[in-house]
């Protein structure tokens, strides 16, 4: 079957692909050794740079801004998901005055830059009178809504792409349209585009860095206020260093947790297949 899909490579392309991976993997390393390098030759990697990172004081308001980071992460992606639910059902159902608003709410704010809705609800809403805004809200708010559009097309697509007999017997057997979508479509849907929605969790766990343009106490305010710290250097560059290691470090465990919950997912739909078979 994969000779049909595509030409195997033969002897000489084999080998021309070896040369060519050796090459990139030369430039990658070549271009990372520059940037150390470079950094080398700007003292960035001198003591008086890291020395700030060893106070236990400074350790612990890390800590407290990964809590922060972690809060604003889990309300925004359980209110994405919710939301992107709730708007998918929406623009499947048959009553064009849902469907409709559920279309222009996901294409507007699917459309509008996650750090404006940030700050309009951080800075516009408060001067329109509404009051009680605090950034923790305006960060998770911006979350939900810019992410749950995304989501929606995400869970629509998915419903969609599903043969539609199984919706057909799904209401020849009683069920409701909502039914069918609640108990037979939406389950599968989630399983087939759970990678896409992984990768769109990551993209709400790296976007939690945009709140500290609001005065959002997480990581990168706190990196960003470390690298202005003069009597130590101004250690900007490994402030930011730092910062970045934490957040590949969760995005990490966030897919990892994601990937095991896939594969769990997977191995029992095949546990029942098996079973059905057996039963059949």
């Amino acid at each position: 079957m994969s000779a049909v899909l595509f030409d195997v490579p033969g002897p000489k392309a084999r080998t021309r692909n070896v040369y060519l991976n050796i090459a990139t993997i030369i430039v990658v390393v070549g271009i990372i050794g520059f940037i150390l390098y470079r950094f080398y030759e700007s003292d960035q990697f001198t003591a008086q740079k890291w020395e700030i990172f060893t106070f236990p004081r400074v350790q612990q308001t890390f800590l407290k801004a990964i809590g922060a980071t972690l809060s604003a992460f889990a309300v925004g992606a359980v209110g994405s998901l919710v939301l992107g639910v709730l708007l998918a059902f929406g623009r499947l159902t048959d009553s064009k005055w849902v469907s409709r608003p559920c279309y222009w709410f996901t294409e507007l704010f699917r459309a509008i830059p996650l750090l404006i809705l940030m700050m309009i609800m951080y800075y516009g809403l408060p001067s329109a009178g509404v009051k009680g805004i605090t950034p923790f809200i305006a960060v998770v708010v911006g979350l939900i809504l810019y992410n749950g559009s995304v989501l929606a097309e995400v869970f629509r697509a998915g419903i969609e792409s599903l043969p539609k007999g199984q919706r057909e017997a799904g209401l020849a057997v009683g069920l409701t349209k909502g039914q069918v979508l609640r108990s037979i479509l939406l389950p599968q849907a989630v399983r087939a585009m759970l990678p896409v929605i992984i990768a769109q969790l990551v993209v709400i766990m790296k976007d939690t860095a945009l709140g500290f343009l609001i005065t959002y106490d997480e990581i990168m305010k706190y990196a960003n206020f470390l690298g202005s710290q003069v009597q130590y250097g101004s250690p900007v560059v490994p402030a930011l260093m730092v910062a970045a290691v934490l957040y590949v470090g969760m995005c990490l465990i966030l897919s990892g947790l994601a990937k095991y919950t896939e594969r769990k997912m997977s191995s029992r739909v095949k546990v029942i297949k098996a079973k059905a078979g057996m039963a059949g």
